[in-house]
């Protein structure tokens, strides 16, 4: 999650302490505004999405929950399955909240600078892949990935193919603009009662060109199941 003003940071805080729904606004150059319901972020097991329980299922050992958020995912597996579970996120406001919801181990940690011990699970959920932020940074990704995995260690990631947002021809394939760069790269802005983040970027990744990207860095990458809407989850292990 985005840190800038620590608006997930805000807007969690509000709705936990004082029940205040307001959502969380989206703003894209290449789409209308969209919103992030609050009370999702804190969604039980049962509401999840199918590939996040899938995930959640899978996970095993020692596991870094990335991204954590509120903790929904790391509560989970703490309280439910009795695992042993980090979660970071870079919002200080959502660290402090899983906190306070009761994940014991809960650290302000950006991934690609985070060094600890190694892990047998990565989890990496919600578009886990929006954080790599462009194709250009996936080499780095999995770098940071070596440093933090055990050898049989594995990342479980979901994303979207974003290719069902253009027309396709007659054989299926579709047309882009080379010169606008690979179509799953976003930019995006949020904002919250009336304040706005920076614009940052992030990365929906189809599964073959992050298959293409695992093999080129010594991973394999597995797809685990389709969801609904051309999303996916995927597991990574190194070779």
């Amino acid at each position: 999650m985005h840190q800038d003003k620590d608006i997930f940071g805000k807007a969690a805080a509000a709705f936990y302490y004082h029940h205040d729904t307001t959502a969380i606004k989206v703003h894209s150059p290449d789409f209308e505004d969209d919103f992030i319901e609050v009370p999702y972020l804190f969604r039980e097991f049962s509401e999840m999405p199918p590939l996040e329980k899938k995930a959640l299922d899978l996970s095993s050992g020692r596991i870094l929950d990335v991204g954590c958020g509120v903790g929904s995912h790391a509560l989970y597996l703490q309280e439910s399955k009795n695992q042993k579970v980090i979660g970071i996120d870079t919002s200080p406001g959502v660290v402090a909240i899983a906190k306070a919801r009761g994940l014991q181990n809960a650290l302000q940690q950006d991934f690609f600078t985070f060094e600890t011990e190694k892990f047998d699970t990565i989890l990496m959920l919600m578009n886990g892949s929006g954080i790599i932020g462009k194709l250009s940074n996936l080499d780095q990704f999995f770098k940071r990935a070596v440093k933090l995995l055990k050898p049989e260690g594995k990342i479980f990631m979901d994303s979207s193919d974003l290719s069902y947002l253009f027309d396709a021809d007659e054989d299926g394939g579709i047309w882009v603009n080379p010169e606008e760069g690979y179509y799953g790269e976003l930019q995006f802005q949020i904002s919250y009662k009336g304040v706005k983040s920076e614009v940052f970027n992030w990365l929906y990744i189809d599964f073959n060109s992050l298959k293409l990207a695992a093999n080129k860095n010594g991973f394999s990458c597995r797809l685990v199941s389709k969801g609904k809407h051309y999303d996916y989850l995927a597991e990574l292990t190194k070779k």
